[in-house]
């Protein structure tokens, strides 16, 4: 017979399965955030969309597939901190040799390590003085809450920078044509139209996937 109802635990056991499903459950529903804000996918994603608005081409390749490349090199780039999450913190804990909180403080290490080696002093500062806390001695110190969009603030700075850079050529494309055509006296001609397949042909010649992709993997130390 089916019962439906809340019915007390038999053991202190069965209570902290019960919050390791919770933990679980929560940990899982916010994957997508903690994939955005503690590892190399912001500044990936950000720097693929410069290539798409700077060629002009907004649905080639598909978002789908720029965001699926962007995981694929997250994965990529992301797999040294992952392992050492792994080694020292999850594997021990499933092991039953270290308890919750020493297996959250391995774990968290790596995680935090890897957002202090690309976090720059100024963004840390902005949120160190922002939170209102004092001044921390050392990098032990600064709690997550700041380190995380300190860490997103600087990859977004990061990203940014890479994409004028991607940008300075195809503008001198645009303004190139935009000249010839003036010149032609083919003012009613659209510039974007004609410098569409030149800018694609010289992101094609210049081998421009491969170019990008090898200075976001050299961007992460790492992994270069």
């Amino acid at each position: 017979m089916l019962q439906l109802g809340v019915t007390p635990a038999d053991s202190p056991g069965d209570v902290a399965i019960s919050l390791q499903i919770i933990a679980l459950m929560t940990v899982l529903s916010l994957a997508p955030a903690i994939l955005l804000m503690l590892t190399s996918f912001t500044r990936i994603i950000v720097v693929l969309g410069f290539i798409q608005r700077a060629v002009g081409l907004q649905q080639a390749p598909p978002q789908q597939t720029v965001t699926g490349l962007a995981l694929f090199l997250t994965l990529f780039t992301m797999y040294p901190t992952w392992n050492q999450v792994y080694e020292r913190g999850l594997a021990p804990y499933l092991a039953g040799e270290v308890n919750y909180s020493q297996a959250w403080t391995e774990t968290i290490t790596p995680v935090r390590e890897f957002m202090f080696r690309y976090t720059r002093e100024d963004e840390l500062s902005l949120m160190v003085s922002m939170s209102g806390t004092e001044r921390p001695a050392s990098r032990a110190e600064v709690p997550t809450r700041v380190l995380i969009p300190a860490f997103m603030l600087s990859e977004l700075k990061t990203a940014f920078q890479m994409g004028v850079v991607i940008y300075i050529p195809f503008i001198v494309v645009d303004m190139v044509v935009a000249s010839v055509l003036l010149a032609m006296g083919m003012m009613m001609l659209p510039p974007m139209m004609v410098s569409l397949p030149f800018k694609i042909l010289l992101f094609v010649m210049a081998d421009g996937w491969n170019l990008v992709i090898v200075s976001l993997l050299k961007s992460f130390t790492n992994v270069a």
